[in-house]
């Protein structure tokens, strides 16, 4: 498990200017207006060999009687003080932001009172200190009681490096429960989805439920559960909230559970309405198990209420696909949690993604499959006129299933063409529900290929 590290402060002190930095490229937006960052953004970085999870929040606002009714920044203002509880719950650390040019001032102070009470790490840093005269300014940050002020600019990326060292050794170590199971199950969707009936569900089909485990995402319990001969843990998810219709603020940290829940899972069950179709939400949670590089299974929940003709069925998958189309391995299942409805169909349908994502294809398989993949359409370029060669493949990883294919020039391999052969693997060899990486290296040319013979 990766612990996860919270960037908080108040608007306008370059936390998005950070999390950029710490995760390599450039997801948030960046502007000089407070109120910027709305929506949870999440990545990863690395730093001493650790892996951290970087969450960028919005600037915390608590000078409500500043702000004119009727503002955009009043509703966020009337409930930071619950946004920040959320951030501080949700994470293993707090990175705290303030700002050497502005100056310690009173919104700083608010946010470092609500820090003061949490038992979780908080490192203070001095951020926007590109010159010596503002390192200097960063000990008026003294007076907040968090600690010494680590002087930074995030923009420069100078001193970078002694906050994340400061974290790296703050960090606890976030284990897994030392559990003996066959597969990890995490069930995920938006609120109100039925996760929990399907839970119910899936303990109440002549099922011994072995162990209520507490899980490491908070607000879940762990349920492990044996079902045909396997250990199964399930593991659920607060919901992921819709937007516009909760408090602002804590669409983002149900999120934040969600993506925990799915880091440990080997498969997730993505439940859907079926009375609300397909949402930008329901896209939002499967992207993240696609990051994660999960296995997946789409369950269309709430089957029952529909009104269905001769074309219902047929039509709705279709809806479903289209909205997915980047999950097109994915098994679809429409389901009725509060009846029972196909829920039989689940666990054995779960199971199999998991033996799919163990699957190994040999060697000699596989490049048999690329001789033919080549033969019916030569390597595609980036660059027309670009002698693009693939020599060999191989599956160096499985769980999730990686393909390396080896070529005389990796930058010049078209997307197009990485598509191309992971359908046809998936042709023939399947890993249903199962994401596949292909990666391509270069290497060098064999020395009797360039002299026009096969080696």
């Amino acid at each position: 498990m990766k612990p996860i590290v919270a960037i908080v402060g108040r608007p306008n002190v370059g936390k998005s200017t950070f999390f950029n930095r710490l995760i390599g490229e450039r997801r948030a937006i960046v502007e000089n207006i407070p109120g910027t960052t709305r929506d949870r953004l999440y990545g990863d970085t690395i730093w001493n060999g650790r892996e951290i999870t970087v969450v960028d929040t919005a600037g915390l606002l608590f000078e409500e009687n500043d702000l004119t009714e009727g503002t955009p920044y009043l509703e966020i203002a009337r409930h930071v003080r619950a946004q920040a509880e959320l951030a501080i719950d949700e994470a293993d650390a707090i990175l705290f932001l303030v700002d050497v040019e502005a100056g310690l001032t009173t919104a700083d102070t608010e946010v470092a009172e609500v820090l003061r009470k949490t038992s979780k790490p908080v490192v203070l840093v001095a951020n926007k200190a590109d010159n010596p005269q503002r390192k200097q300014n960063a000990v008026e940050f003294y007076a907040l009681n968090l600690g010494e002020p680590i002087a930074m600019s995030a923009y420069h990326g100078i001193d970078t490096g002694d906050v994340l060292d400061t974290l790296a050794a703050l960090l606890p170590v976030v284990e897994e429960p030392d559990l003996e199971v066959d597969l990890k199950i995490a069930i995920v969707g938006r609120p109100n989805v039925g996760k929990s009936s399907l839970l119910n569900q899936l303990l109440g089909h002549e099922r011994s439920v072995v162990s209520d485990v507490p899980g490491t995402t908070r607000d879940t319990i762990d349920t492990l559960i044996e079902f045909e001969g396997k250990r199964i843990l399930l593991i659920d998810t607060a919901g992921i909230r819709r937007r516009g219709k909760i408090e602002w603020g804590v669409e983002k940290y149900s999120v934040l559970r969600a993506l925990r829940a799915i880091e440990r899972a080997d498969v997730a069950l993505l439940l859907l309405d079926a009375s609300e179709g397909v949402t930008a939400q329901d896209q939002h949670v499967a992207g993240m198990v696609l990051e994660q590089l999960k296995g997946v299974a789409i369950l269309v929940n709430k089957w029952d209420k529909i009104e269905k003709d001769d074309f219902t069925f047929n039509a709705f998958s279709a809806h479903v696909r289209d909205e997915f189309a980047f999950l097109s391995y994915a098994p679809l299942l429409f389901i009725s949690a509060m009846s029972g409805q196909r829920v039989e169909r689940v666990l054995p349908m779960a199971l199999e993604i998991g033996q799919e994502r163990q699957k190994r294809i040999s060697t000699s398989e596989l490049n048999n499959l690329l001789r033919e993949a080549v033969y019916e359409h030569q390597p595609t370029s980036v660059h027309k006129g670009a002698h693009l060669r693939i020599f060999y493949a191989t599956q160096p990883q499985a769980s999730p299933p990686v393909f390396l294919f080896f070529t005389n020039d990796s930058t010049q391999v078209h997307w197009g063409y990485g598509r191309y052969l992971e359908n046809r693997i998936r042709s023939r060899y399947g890993f249903t529900g199962t994401p596949i990486k292909v990666v391509f290296r270069s290497r060098e040319e064999p020395e009797k290929d360039r002299k026009g013979k096969r080696s």
